[in-house]
């Protein structure tokens, strides 16, 4: 007696082959959204990239009261952290813009071979997957090691109340993250 396929197994979709026997043939469904979360952070960071590159002084000023510590609660025992030289503010804020450079030129190309996979057939090519893990990876860097870790807590970023990016890194490195689980789903029914 034939067993009813669960949820999973109906998304999946059966090729019939000429002896009338069926085989599993793993749903589009997760590259597809792997593809569209990589194209998206790829975007974002290459809108990220070109605005710090357009309008270099707004972003400039953010990275500079960073490091300087100065609308943090200005604790005697942590400003010995404080960077107030103008020369490593701008060499810190030009290191930023060229790792979101690297990281969008990576997503970019990841997100072109991945839509060639799809529209190939072959689901996700191990190219894309590779160069998105990549570039989803140096985003979680960013965000994560350099926003969230390094700006947040190194220099106190979380006392101010005009210069906090704390939210917004934490967003962008929880968009990044589920991108890369989605890309790392496997496809295959069990």
């Amino acid at each position: 007696m034939a067993r009813k396929p669960d949820a999973h197994e109906a998304s999946v979709h059966a090729q019939e082959h000429g002896d009338g026997t069926a085989t599993a043939r793993p749903s589009a469904a997760l590259p597809l959204a792997a593809t569209v979360l990589t194209g998206t952070v790829a975007l974002y960071i290459a809108l990220v990239a070109f605005g710090n590159i357009t309008d270099y002084g707004t972003n400039r000023a953010f990275v500079q009261h960073v490091l300087a510590m100065d609308t943090t609660f200005r604790d005697p025992d942590l400003m010995w952290r404080s960077i107030t030289s103008p020369v490593l503010q701008d060499a810190a804020y030009l290191a930023i813009i060229a790792w979101e450079t690297a990281a969008a030129a990576v997503l970019v190309v990841a997100t072109w071979l991945l839509a060639s996979a799809l529209r190939s057939g072959r689901g996700q090519a191990g190219r894309g997957r590779s160069m998105a893990t990549v570039g989803l990876l140096m985003v979680l860097v960013l965000f994560g090691a350099g926003f969230i870790a390094i700006g947040g807590e190194w220099f106190a970023m979380w006392q101010s109340k005009s210069w906090n990016g704390l939210e917004a890194a934490l967003r962008n490195f929880l968009l990044a993250g589920v991108g890369l689980v989605v890309l790392h789903l496997p496809r295959e029914v069990d």
